[in-house]
C-alpha cells in the first residue's frame, strides 16, 4: 500500500467510525462495527489506530477537526470582530440532525473514563474558548465591546451554549432552537455591552 493510499484508507476509515459511533455511541462502538461498516478486516483497524481507544479518540478528533476547521475561517478572516462573533454563535447552535453535537456530548461523557479521550477533549474545548475570548479582546481594543474580562465572558457564554445545547440535542422539544438562540443571543449582550438585535 502506497503512503498516499494509506493516508486515502485511513481518512476513510476515521468517516466510517463516525458514522458507527453516531449511531451506536463512543461506549457501544467496536472496532468490529467499524470494520465491518467500511468493508475492511479488523486486523487493519487495528494496523492504523492499535487500540478500540485509540480509534475512538482519533475519531472524536476528526469529527470535531471538522468543525474546527470551520471555526478558523472565522477567526482568521479580515471581518470586524462583532461579524466574527455573529458567525461563531450561529456555528455553535445545533442545527438540522445535530451529529457534531451528539459527538461532543458523547465525548465528554466518555472522558470520565478514557483519559486519551479526556485529553483530546479538553485540548478542543479549550481551543474554541480560547478563539471566542481572543474574538472578544479584539471587538475590547476595537471599540466593538465593552468587557473587562474577556477569557471569563468566553467562557461563560460557552457554558451557556454547552448546556443549552445539551437539552437542545439530548432532550426532543425541551427547549426550540429558536429559544436557544435567543437566549445565547440575550447572555452574549449582556457579557459584551451589547443590545442582542445586533447579535442577529
Amino acid at each position: 500500500m502506497t503512503r498516499r493510499a494509506a493516508e486515502i484508507r485511513l481518512d476513510a476509515l476515521l468517516r466510517t467510525a463516525c458514522d458507527v459511533i453516531s449511531q451506536r455511541g463512543l461506549a457501544n462502538t467496536r472496532t468490529a462495527d467499524v470494520a465491518e461498516a467500511a468493508g475492511v478486516s479488523q486486523a487493519l483497524v487495528f494496523y492504523h489506530f492499535a487500540t478500540k481507544d485509540r480509534l475512538l479518540a482519533q475519531a472524536f478528533a476528526y469529527a470535531v477537526e471538522q468543525d474546527l476547521a470551520r471555526l478558523d475561517m472565522v477567526v482568521r478572516s479580515s471581518a470586524p470582530p462583532l461579524a466574527k462573533l455573529r458567525r461563531m454563535l450561529r456555528l455553535y447552535t445545533p442545527s438540522g440532525r445535530p451529529t457534531s453535537w451528539s459527538m461532543w456530548i458523547d465525548g465528554w461523557s466518555e472522558s470520565l473514563r478514557t483519559p486519551e479521550l479526556e485529553r483530546l477533549s479538553r485540548r478542543l474545548d479549550l481551543r474554541w474558548r480560547e478563539d471566542l475570548a481572543a474574538v472578544i479582546a479584539q471587538g475590547v481594543r476595537e471599540g466593538t465591546f465593552e468587557c473587562a474580562d474577556p477569557a471569563g465572558a468566553a467562557w461563560r457564554i460557552s457554558a451557556v451554549m454547552d448546556g443549552l445545547a445539551v437539552q437542545l440535542a439530548v432532550h426532543e422539544r425541551v427547549i426550540s432552537r429558536r429559544q436557544f438562540v435567543e437566549w445565547v443571543r440575550l447572555v452574549t449582550a449582556r457579557e459584551l455591552g451589547l443590545e442582542p438585535a445586533q447579535l442577529d
